[in-house]
């Protein structure tokens, strides 16, 4: 079920929001928790129920060692036992998520090197595996570490499903949200949240449907028709899935943080204005933050940061970067884009060092630039796709042999006007100048409920015209569900 369907808008969301709170209302904490559960893993199993035994299967044996291992701390013994439990826990995960998201990969490229390729059947990637695999491999190692506490099963399955956060992320450590689950006050209906809610998920819904998927259509048509592309073209193509990428990634954030707050559950911000990164450090410190924190806690810190000789530290730099393009598909492409900013982060730290700083625009227009590359790897169908983007991106010629200047000769196979490139543009000043949505939310206060009800009265204009337009025209999925 995705955010901006018309089912999860107007049924699933508003019958979960009911449903809760009138079983909190007649004091019924137990079911109203089951309630959210059985509700979360209905709202995963929408597409596939056959992906249910897998998430149920994961939580009860990712539960079960974390329990076994917060039961004891003392002792040499328990911690030998505790620390094969760690183990088996990491391979466990480390098995389902290999075997479900890369086995396919790896028997294409063995198949490149026999006369006689194995013949498998595809594996279909199961939602969500890699957020719930990252995030309960976190529990266990925090589990390990004795920061985690001997949870009942129903929090702890809540922990993982919530549905706001479940296919998409934030990755969620178990301190952030399990005590809020927990709090007393959290159960009673809170109008300043809802409000906040409501407002942040209309936000995400406008970028999802007004910007992510108008330039969608654009990105598309470049990546799909290649050998069409000149100069124009090629800019076109990249910048358009660049703004894509973002305000996709924004929107699903918003609407999950939005969801979350209805029922008074604060989620850790996962999208922090990364445009206006200076660097591609800063970047990695803006663009999803939960991932970038989870790799920095629980393997770069354990590989050894920065405390080790300088070579190690590029080196541990280099494996962060590696695995982040890893887990975010199973294709050489998502690799080369990994150690493409892996390289670049190299470069920042040894830039750093050296105490020289360039002005700030010039940095951001390297840094733009850099990602804006980046994409086109990430995007593009193969290897000659983007490498036929990145060519025509620096062909001048194509543009100095046309024989019109006009918009319909400069952008050969895109169905676009001066408009669309004109709002392009601002879509990127944007992206630099305007705050975020967690900035507008923590500087927005009503001053009087007149105002309240004013901005009811909009935001329900709004959602109307959002779901005829929904309704008229197909939507799409969020770019980071096929992650």
């Amino acid at each position: 079920m995705l955010f901006n369907s018309i089912e999860y808008i107007l049924l699933f969301l508003p019958i979960t929001f009911f449903a809760y709170y009138y079983l909190i209302s007649k004091r019924l904490i137990f079911l109203s928790k089951g309630l959210l559960v059985f509700s979360s893993l209905f709202f995963y199993t929408w597409w596939n129920f056959d992906f249910f035994p897998l998430i149920l299967m994961s939580i009860i044996v990712n539960f079960s060692i974390g329990s076994e291992i917060s039961k004891a701390q003392e002792d040499e013994k328990a911690r030998v036992k505790n620390k094969t439990l760690l183990i088996f826990g990491i391979l466990f995960n480390l098995a389902a998520l290999g075997y479900f998201k890369y086995f396919n990969f790896i028997v294409d490229n063995i198949n490149l090197f026999m006369t006689r390729p194995f013949e498998v059947e595809k594996i279909v990637l199961p939602l969500a595996i890699s957020f719930f695999t990252f995030q309960q491999i976190a529990y266990l190692v925090d589990s390990y570490k004795g920061q985690t506490r001997e949870y009942d099963f129903l929090t702890y399955a809540l922990f993982v499903s919530f549905f706001p956060q479940l296919i998409a992320g934030p990755i969620v450590a178990h301190h952030e949200i399990i005590p809020q689950f927990k709090n007393i006050k959290n159960m009673i209906k809170n109008y300043k949240n809802i409000f906040d809610g409501v407002l942040i998920f209309l936000i995400g819904l406008i970028k999802k449907v007004l910007i992510a998927d108008y330039f969608a259509k654009f990105s598309t048509a470049g990546f799909d028709n290649i050998q069409q592309l000149n100069l124009f073209g090629g800019w076109m193509t990249s910048l358009s899935y660049t703004i894509q990428i973002y305000f996709d990634f924004s929107a699903y954030c918003d609407m999950a943080m939005g969801s979350a707050l209805l029922f008074n559950i604060r989620l850790p911000i996962n999208f922090d204005s990364p445009y206006k990164s200076l660097n591609i450090a800063e970047f990695w410190r803006r663009w999803h933050v939960t991932l970038t924190r989870f790799l920095r806690n629980y393997v770069y810190i354990p590989l050894g940061g920065n405390r080790c000789s300088e070579i190690r530290e590029y080196l541990n730099i280099f494996i962060v970067y590696f695995v982040s393009g890893v887990w975010h598909g199973a294709a050489w492409k998502f690799i080369v884009w990994g150690m493409m900013h892996g390289a670049a982060n190299m470069f920042c730290r040894v830039w750093s060092k050296t105490g020289l700083h360039l002005g700030k625009f010039i940095a951001w227009v390297i840094t733009f630039n850099f990602i804006n590359v980046g994409w086109v790897v990430f995007r593009a169908n193969d290897y000659e796709g983007a490498k036929k983007v990145l060519s025509a991106m620096i062909d001048y010629k194509s543009v100095l042999q046309l024989q019109s200047f006009q918009v319909s000769s400069l952008l050969s196979g895109f169905d676009a006007t001066i408009y669309d490139c004109l709002f392009l543009i601002l879509s990127i000043i944007g992206c630099v100048v305007l705050p975020n949505s967690v900035e507008i939310l923590n500087k927005f206060s009503l001053k009087s409920k007149s105002s309240a009800v004013c901005l009811g009265i909009i935001g329900a204009i709004c959602l109307f015209l959002l779901v005829a337009r929904i309704l008229i025209l197909p939507y799409s999925e969020f770019i980071y569900f096929n992650f």
